[in-house]
């Protein structure tokens, strides 16, 4: 799609330092830049804050600043306004994404939440016991077993591990758990 002429006439507004004409853009396309951080923070399974987005939509809004929209001087028309803005957006946010690696991943915090809503203690603390327990297991489940509760690996780092999926590790876990529970010692 090519640039409309809303789009091209508010460029020229901000490129011409007009009265409001930042306002309206900002206007415009703060949804697709909220889209976009959305987005990118689902495809690299991250959780963000409401500051964490506010922070990146700012970086976003700052990058088009500055040098006088430097950024924004170079669009050529070629595609929509909203496209280029959109490989922008995705380009500043990844790159914050990448330096700023506190976000916490959603794995883990499905992780944890799942943890808490079961009220199951999460991870067997007695390494005697947990021994004892894997060897009633067969070698997958007992490396799983072993993985989490003496090595302390995320779920995460399990599935990568065994290439079991992610979402897979938390149930398998605790089928695992009853199972050994109700089964008499050997």
């Amino acid at each position: 799609m090519a640039l409309s002429e809303i789009d091209r006439t508010l460029l020229e507004r901000c490129l011409a330092n007009q009265p409001r004409a930042w306002e309206d853009f900002v206007d415009r396309f703060m949804g697709l830049v909220m889209h976009v951080i959305n987005h990118t923070a689902q495809c690299r399974s991250i959780l963000l804050s409401s500051a964490d987005r506010e922070d990146l939509a700012a970086e976003v809004m700052l990058t088009l600043l500055q040098d006088d929209f430097a950024v924004l001087r170079r669009f050529r028309g070629r595609s929509s306004l909203a496209t280029y803005l959109t490989v922008i957006s995705r380009r500043v946010v990844a790159r914050q994404m990448l330096r700023n690696r506190s976000a916490t991943p959603l794995g883990e915090v499905a992780e944890n939440a799942l943890a808490k809503e079961s009220g199951v203690e999460d991870r067997m603390t007695n390494k005697e016991e947990v021994e004892q327990l894997l060897h009633r297991l067969d070698g997958a489940e007992a490396h799983v077993m072993r993985l989490y509760h003496l090595d302390g690996k995320s779920y995460q780092e399990i599935s990568r591990t065994t290439g079991m999926p992610t979402n897979s590790v938390g149930p398998m876990l605790s089928r695992l758990r009853s199972r050994l529970r109700g089964q008499p010692n050997a």
